[in-house]
């Protein structure tokens, strides 16, 4: 029995909100976040906290801009800090005596709020359609609700491709990573993802304004993507119809791609599809030449519907998981609520 309370580790005394308890709510929480993503999607309003997070940190670099990356790096701590203090302060009201519904909610609507795979997967329903229709005009329309590549002058096939391969970079950004950090560290994880991984869409890209600016952006969200972009990858060869040949496409081609993070899952995907991505892309003014990934051919229009099916599979692989990795904390949580009472 523990007497000498001064002593005592911080876990001997906890309260309800760790341990099980905690845990159990979390994996909850997670998974109707997951539900309601899959059900209601990512609604198109201003209102919405990505939108309102977006427009406050637009104000914040219009006050702090310089083109420094001291600039830079106060920018990111106060965006990303302000997010992550606010997911502190909803779990800390969910410490008091509150019930378990309103603890579980919590984290539901935080999930709910980050999530974005169902709305991923309906902008590749759409660029699907528009390219089996031959409508290039509709399908370059929404091609920039995908990624940042000019579509001006992109035929089909280039189309096809980069649908594809930004399929396999956001289903790491908009489902894998968020639930990965909301398993972690709940809600708080949750906001600071998605904080960080706004902030490095906004200011995080090489052009001559940002170049210096949006270097502390670019490294966290490099940093924040380092282990879920490789469970994507690993989830999306273990989803494939041929999981060697995907496995040794990551191995042989992921690390060639510029980012740390996104070649995994290109590549992964290029495996698992049995296609060859990368190449040349357009950025505005900009243009970057990309190894190639994969041992197929280029990717057509029915590929687009196919890696739409993978991302939905690994979505539900990385809603599992995090589930499990929930009940793993509760396992882990139980014993050391048992070491505490055999504490000296």
């Amino acid at each position: 029995m523990c007497t000498k309370m001064s002593f005592m580790p911080i876990w001997c005394d906890r309260g309800h909100d760790d341990g099980e308890g905690h845990a159990r709510e979390l994996g909850l929480g997670l998974a109707a976040g997951v539900m309601l993503d899959r059900v209601l999607g990512d609604p198109q309003s201003a209102g919405h906290p990505v939108a309102v997070f977006g427009r406050v940190a637009g104000q914040v670099e219009r006050v702090l801009y310089r083109d420094s990356r001291a600039a830079g790096v106060l920018h990111v701590a106060l965006c990303v800090g302000g997010a992550v203090a606010l997911g502190v302060a909803i779990r800390q009201v969910g410490r008091k005596r509150v019930s378990s519904v309103v603890r579980v909610g919590s984290v539901a609507g935080a999930a709910w709020a980050v999530l974005g795979g169902t709305t991923l997967a309906r902008e590749g329903l759409h660029m699907a359609e528009a390219l089996e229709d031959g409508d290039l005009t509709r399908a370059r329309k929404r091609l920039p609700h995908l990624c940042g590549r000019d579509p001006s002058g992109l035929g089909a096939e280039e189309l096809a491709r980069a649908t594809v391969e930004s399929l396999a970079e956001n289903t790491s950004d908009a489902v894998v990573a968020p639930l990965f950090w909301g398993a972690v560290a709940g809600v708080p994880g949750l906001l600071g993802y998605r904080a960080v991984n706004t902030l490095d869409a906004m200011v995080g890209h090489r052009s001559a304004r940002y170049l210096r600016f949006g270097w502390a952006a670019a490294r966290l969200d490099d940093v924040a993507n380092y282990v879920p972009a490789r469970l994507t990858a690993l989830l999306t060869v273990l989803a494939g119809p041929d999981r060697r040949g995907a496995w040794s496409v990551v191995r042989r081609d992921g690390h060639r791609h510029p980012s740390p993070n996104a070649g995994r899952c290109e590549a992964a995907f290029a495996g698992a599809l049995g296609v060859t991505l990368g190449g040349t892309n357009v950025y505005g003014s900009r243009v970057e030449h990309r190894p190639t990934m994969g041992d197929g051919p280029r990717p057509g229009v029915a590929d687009i519907r196919r890696a739409v099916r993978l991302t939905r599979v690994v979505s539900m692989g990385a809603a599992v998981g995090a589930v499990v990795g929930a009940a793993v904390l509760e396992v882990w949580g139980r014993r050391l609520r048992r070491r505490s009472l055999r504490c000296p």
